[in-house]
C-alpha cells in the first residue's frame, strides 16, 4: 500500500518528506489538483495514509478539485485513515472537520519562529521538538481551530500552527518538508511572485536547517495510524 499525496501545484511537493519516505521504504503516489480522486482510495485497506500538501489557492475556492478533496479528507478521518496537512492542506482539513478559513491578518512568508504548546510536548508528532523552532512559512490564510481538536503550535503572526484531530490527523500551517532548492524555485514561481515582491529581502533558502525537525515529526506521524 501507498501513501497517497494530494498536490495541488507540481512545485509543492513532498520535498525531504519524500527523502524520507524513499529511505525507508515506503511508497507514495501523487494526485494533483484535478484528478479523479476515488473516495475508496483512502480506505485504511487500501491506503497507509493522505498527505494533503500546500498551494496557492484557498480552501475557500469554488473548484471541483478542491471540493472533492474535502470529501475525500472527510471520509478518510471517518476511516481512521491516518492523515497530515501542510499549510493550504491544513486548511482543508480544518474545513473539512467545519472549522472556518479566512484570511490572516497579515501574509507570513520566510522563516519565523514557531512555539509549540504544553499539550505538544507529550504528543506523537511534536514531543521532543525544542520550543521556538525556526520553520518556513508562506501563508496568507488561517483557520479557526476545529472542535474537539488540540491545539499544538503558534506563532506570533499566527495562532494556529499545528493541530491533532483525533489520535491520527494533523494539520500544519508551516512547512517542516521545505529545501533549500524548494525556497529558491517557489520565490520565482509566477503563482508566488505577487507574495515574493512584498519581501523587504530575498529569503534566505539556507537561514535554518529543518532537516532533523523533518524527520522527526513525518517518523512520528508515521506511527500514530494502523498500516503505516
Amino acid at each position: 500500500m501507498s501513501i497517497l499525496v494530494v498536490r495541488h501545484e507540481p512545485f509543492e511537493h513532498l520535498g525531504r518528506f519524500a527523502e524520507i519516505l524513499k529511505q525507508k521504504n515506503i511508497p507514495f503516489v501523487y494526485k494533483d489538483l484535478g484528478e479523479y480522486l476515488a473516495l475508496d482510495a483512502c480506505a485504511p485497506e487500501a491506503c497507509r495514509g493522505v498527505i494533503v500538501m500546500g498551494g496557492p489557492q484557498s480552501a475557500n475556492d469554488p473548484l471541483p478539485g478542491l471540493r472533492a478533496e474535502l470529501k475525500l479528507i472527510e471520509q478518510a478521518v471517518a476511516a481512521g485513515t491516518p492523515v497530515l496537512g501542510i499549510c493550504l492542506g491544513a486548511q482543508l482539513i480544518a474545513k473539512a472537520l467545519g472549522a472556518r478559513v479566512y484570511r490572516n491578518p497579515e501574509k507570513e512568508i520566510g522563516w519565523a519562529p514557531v512555539y509549540f504548546t504544553e499539550a505538544a510536548g507529550s504528543d506523537a508528532v511534536f514531543a521532543g521538538i525544542a520550543s521556538p523552532a525556526t520553520l518556513f512559512h508562506w501563508h496568507g490564510e488561517t483557520f479557526d481551530l476545529p472542535a474537539d481538536a488540540e491545539w499544538l503550535a503558534y506563532s506570533d503572526q499566527c495562532r494556529h500552527q499545528a493541530f491533532r484531530f483525533g489520535r491520527n490527523v494533523y494539520g500544519v500551517q508551516f512547512h517542516p518538508e521545505i529545501t533549500p532548492d524548494m525556497i529558491v524555485d517557489w520565490s520565482a514561481q509566477p503563482a508566488n511572485c505577487g507574495d515574493a515582491g512584498t519581501l523587504d529581502a530575498p529569503l534566505d533558502p539556507y537561514a535554518a536547517d529543518t532537516a532533523p525537525l523533518a524527520w522527526r515529526m513525518l517518523e512520528g506521524w508515521l506511527g500514530v495510524g494502523p498500516g503505516l
